[in-house]
């Protein structure tokens, strides 16, 4: 009796995704390196003098840590509460950050005692940064004010009211020292210009702003709030100029990278995604495994430092270029393989007596239903393989081939029946499986055409299936105009054959 085949199952060809050069640049990175902080990480800033080393705001601490670090190098715990928004200096000797309890404190960052302690604000400072020319502070706050403060004084120069809500986020301009800008939860961005007492520019975001970023020309403005990220036209008074929505959850944080071409978001949907900046389409996209609240760049983007609610600092470093050559394969293939193959060749001589081994043969759960002929439960094995519908669509095609797939198909429930057409709806059209589904179809439709009326599941997928259907028929006879079409054109501009034989015989009079 000859033995079993296992059921062939086809490969197909996979539809990878398009790789691109930003699929190459951003997928240069090592896997990342993991720190657990004290709470959640809310900011994240680079220093911008070397070695630039990076500060992590995280509950009550703010640690600095080296640009290849794992444990701080640095650390200021003078905080009575939560801290916010620890942000460097230009010169990256002066470090500044606010608090749950309303004081806003500047550090030395070569020093542990706060040098300065602002006080005039009566609730939590979540926005703290410097002005271009180093000499004072931005800082906003919970009370719906935002003030400038001197810092060889430590007085406070000027406060604003205009909020009506939280201000949560905040930057200063790098080319002018008395331009600053300033999201709130009450949906507005305002230009503030301290030679002024209001804003010059007020700006409708439509949701609570997390976040706001100036590009390097400072013509531009990046906003985040709820599922947007908005980019405005300030040379043009504030104007509108993209609105895009591409996570699932609130925005969190934005950032350029270092040739300012591309620009990043992260989300509590776990995602970063990384837009061009001359169209605003997504070219990447990182996964992560908890909600993102933070997200910094390194200079030349040799690093990003991503900081999650579940308290673990992500950091991934971009990989050396002899790190970068090197195939995935070979760093698999270890010494050892050799005692597998070993023998493997070795072929009997004249008068030797060959021994041979019988060979297990081990068989999927569907083939061993098949070699019992249970053709409905071997079907029923293979739909319960969701995620490899190559399997389902090889059984079926080895029942149809043994003349058994209308009996596999017969007799079936209403939970069977919905089974089957649940995974019709979800291949039919797919242009591998169609050939063998569409025989599959027409036997179903055949057998339980007397039934339809008695169920309403069966009832609602038979007409999702119709029109899924004549969806796909009008697609292809689209398809065929086009073709058409392009016929014509490919037709009309090719020479002619009467043409090209009166030239023949011209070059032969001649």
């Amino acid at each position: 009796m000859a033995s079993f085949k296992p059921t062939k199952v086809q490969v197909y060809p996979k539809l990878g995704e398009k790789v691109t050069q930003d699929t190459l640049y951003w997928k240069n990175y090592k896997a990342p390196v993991q720190i657990k902080e004290f709470g959640a990480i809310t900011n994240i800033d680079f220093s911008p003098v070397a070695p630039h080393n990076f500060a992590v705001t995280a509950f009550t601490r703010i640690h600095i840590y080296g640009p290849f670090s794992q444990e701080p190098v640095k650390t200021f715990t003078r905080f009575k509460d939560t801290a916010y928004c620890g942000r460097f200096r230009s010169d990256g000797q002066l470090l500044v950050a606010g608090c749950e309890d309303s004081v806003v404190r500047l550090f030395d960052v070569s020093g542990k005692v706060a040098l300065r302690m602002f006080r005039g604000h009566t609730k939590a400072v979540h926005v703290t940064d410097f002005t271009s020319d180093r000499y004072q502070i931005l800082t906003g706050s919970d009370d719906y004010t935002c003030r400038l403060w001197d810092i060889p004084n430590a007085t406070e120069l000027t406060t604003y009211h205009e909020h009506t809500d939280y201000i949560r986020c905040g930057v200063t301009s790098k080319l002018n020292r008395d331009l600053f800008i300033t999201g709130s939860y009450d949906h507005t961005l305002k230009l503030f210009d301290a030679r002024v007492d209001k804003s010059v520019i007020t700006m409708d975001h439509g949701q609570p702003v997390e976040s706001v970023l100036l590009y390097p020309s400072e013509g531009l403005l990046v906003s985040a709030g709820g599922r947007y990220v908005k980019v405005w036209d300030l040379l043009k008074g504030g104007q509108p100029l993209v609105s895009l929505k591409n996570h699932h959850k609130t925005v969190t944080c934005l950032c350029l990278s270092s040739n300012g071409q591309r620009l990043l978001s992260a989300s509590l949907d776990r995602h970063v995604k990384v837009y061009s900046t001359t169209n605003y389409k997504v070219v990447h996209n990182f996964d992560y495994a908890a909600s993102i609240l933070s997200l910094a760049l390194a200079p030349d983007d040799e690093s990003i430092v991503v900081g999650m609610t579940n308290s673990v600092l992500s950091i991934k470093h971009r990989k050396s270029p002899e790190e970068s050559k090197e195939i995935p394969g070979q760093q698999r293939q270890r010494p050892s393989y050799r005692v597998f193959v070993k023998g493997k060749n070795y072929v009997p001589k004249q008068d030797d007596y060959l021994v041979s081994k019988p060979v297990k043969q081990h068989l999927a759960k569907y083939d061993k239903q098949l070699k019992k002929f249970n053709v409905s439960k071997a079907l029923d094995t293979a739909l319960e393989v969701h995620r490899k519908p190559e399997i389902t669509v090889a059984v079926i095609k080895e029942l149809d081939r043994r003349g058994t797939l209308k009996n596999a198909l017969a007799g079936r429930d209403e939970q069977g029946l919905s089974q089957l057409l649940n995974f019709l709806i979800g291949n039919l059209v797919d242009s591998r499986f169609a050939p063998v589904l569409v025989t599959a179809a027409e036997m179903i439709l055949d057998i339980y055409q007397s039934v339809i009326g008695q169920s309403a599941v069966v009832d609602r997928q038979l007409l999702r299936l119709q029109e899924l259907l004549e969806r796909e028929i009008d697609y292809q006879q689209d398809l065929l105009e086009v073709l058409g079409m392009l016929d014509t054109m490919f037709a009309s501009s090719l020479p002619r054959k009467e043409n090209i034989h009166s030239l023949y015989e011209q070059s032969l009079n001649v």
